[in-house]
């Protein structure tokens, strides 16, 4: 058994409970170092929007109370370079061991691979484990022996495979003396405080991950009627807790399924849902240029046509498609959008606005408290028809069917574009169809209270099947 320290090198793994790199450090008997390395500039990584880092900050403070009860605390550094950082803990504190949770974008996979090179030829013992995923990407392949890029057989074939129970241990011994840098010297929160509506709709903690998985539990029977309704509270909002490792995918797979009433209705739907978490990880995983570039390279050369305009007004909540708007205003107040929702305001800005879907993604990265670049990619890229399983790109959603068919009372719209409340449900999905007198006894004025079309469906799906068209003959001429 090691007498000198390990450390665990925590990074979007931030409990204790179910933590393969922190159960690797107990079993090996010595003390234990919990470290965090806040390194927001290493190459190529894509650095955390606003509402991530609000997240992570309460993460890591969450985390901390812990390993409190444990007797420990998280130690943190800032730093340029994580690798200097751990050759100078090992220096310092004669660490023998270091252990942690992969992570599976191209660029933690490159910074990992160097690391790991680096520290075992200096004779220090690595352990790199899967606490991220309910199976390791490397390790799914199809019949060919190549990636999946489609999802049912993706998922038939990961259904079959035996996924491993949840193992939590507690830490017995933890080095002292260690110095750190304070939670609040990494500057994670806003200096102007619009958290504040964040802060009421969430609560970034495992204890608030341990709450949203129980009631995910009661949801499993009704999930599938449910989840795209943006009004009821059908889905489990427990992206956010899976993506900084608050709770791993095995505890939420296990716990529903072992308590759901129904388990095929659980298998089918809620749980379903983190085979597409796994789906998108898999994706970026074997594709790397999927996270900037399409994962269907032909379609890089689709004639988007840029509006700084357009972009706006559609990250504002300012289009004059209410459904639209309420996702985006909700977005905004809550780091957080409804998934149906996503792909309706996703779909308007590729095809009836003609805007890079890189665009869209930036924006949801920067807003998004559960932004994650394999979902966010292969999202972004289903939209715009250029991944895989992807929407063709002449499917093109029309925003007014969808208000009125998922929320058929108006209820999200009145809650997040309150300046429409006044309407009824035949008329909030199509304001500018209500007369003068009608809006004016609603108290509004289109235009000024809320804004017209920024373009009308039948033209903005024309322009967009003109694009395709244009696209699809041009390449045919090559």
């Amino acid at each position: 058994m090691a007498s000198k320290p390990t450390i665990v090198w925590f990074r979007r793994d931030l409990r204790l409970e179910d933590n393969p790199a922190w159960n690797w450090a107990v079993k090996q008997g010595g003390p234990i170092i919990p470290l965090y390395i806040h390194a927001p500039q290493q190459e190529g990584v894509w650095q955390r929007g606003g509402a991530s880092n609000w997240w992570l900050h309460h993460a890591l403070k969450d985390l901390d109370a812990q390993l409190q009860e444990q007797g420990s605390h998280l130690i943190i550094r800032a730093s340029k370079n994580p690798l200097q950082t751990l050759l100078k803990l090992i220096d310092t504190h004669e660490v023998e061991n270091i252990s942690w949770n992969r992570c599976y974008e191209p660029s933690q996979v490159k910074h990992d691979t160097k690391t790991k090179k680096a520290l075992q030829d200096l004779g220090i013992e690595t352990h790199s484990a899967n606490g991220a995923l309910l199976l390791d990407p490397h390790s799914i392949r199809n019949k060919s022996g190549k990636p999946f890029q489609v999802f049912t057989p993706f998922w038939k074939h990961c259904r079959a495979l035996e996924l491993s129970k949840p193992e939590s241990l507690v830490g017995k011994s933890f080095a002292s003396n260690v110095d750190s840098d304070s939670l609040d010297s990494l500057e994670l929160l806003p200096t102007i405080p619009w958290d504040k509506t964040m802060s009421s709709f969430w609560e970034p903690t495992r204890k608030g991950a341990l709450s949203l998985l129980k009631e995910a539990i009661h949801k499993s029977s009704h999930y599938e009627t449910l989840r795209d309704i943006p009004s009821t509270d059908g889905t489990s909002r427990l992206s956010p807790y899976l993506h900084f490792g608050q709770i791993s995918p095995q505890e939420f797979f296990h716990t529903v399924r072992e308590h759901c009433p129904d388990r095929e209705k659980a298998d089918t739907g809620i749980l379903r849902q983190l085979y597409w978490r796994e789906f998108a990880a898999h994706l970026l995983y074997h594709f790397q240029h999927s996270q900037d570039l399409a994962l269907k390279p032909e379609y890089d050369r689709f004639p988007w046509d840029f509006n700084e305009d357009y972009l706006r007004a559609w990250q504002r909540g300012q289009t004059g498609f209410p459904i639209v708007d309420a996702g985006m205003r909700q977005l905004w107040q809550t780091g957080w959008m409804h998934n149906r929702v996503r792909m309706i305001a996703g779909s308007l800005l590729v095809k009836h606005l003609l805007q890079p879907w890189q665009e869209g993604a930036r924006w949801f990265w920067d807003t998004l408290v559960d932004a994650d670049l394999g979902n966010n990619s292969m999202g972004w890229q289903w939209v715009a028809g250029s991944g895989a399983d992807a929407s063709p790109y002449f499917r093109i959603f029309n925003p007014i069917i969808q208000g009125k068919k998922f929320d058929p009372n108006g209820e999200y719209v009145k809650k997040w574009v309150p300046e429409l409340s006044g309407l009824s449900k035949n008329q909030i999905h199509t304001p500018w169809e209500v007369t003068p007198i009608e809006l004016a006894s609603a108290g509004v004025t289109l235009g000024k209270d809320y804004p017209h079309p920024i373009v009308s469906h039948e033209d903005g799906r024309q322009a967009a099947l003109d694009a395709y068209a244009s696209y699809k003959q041009q390449a045919s001429d090559k």
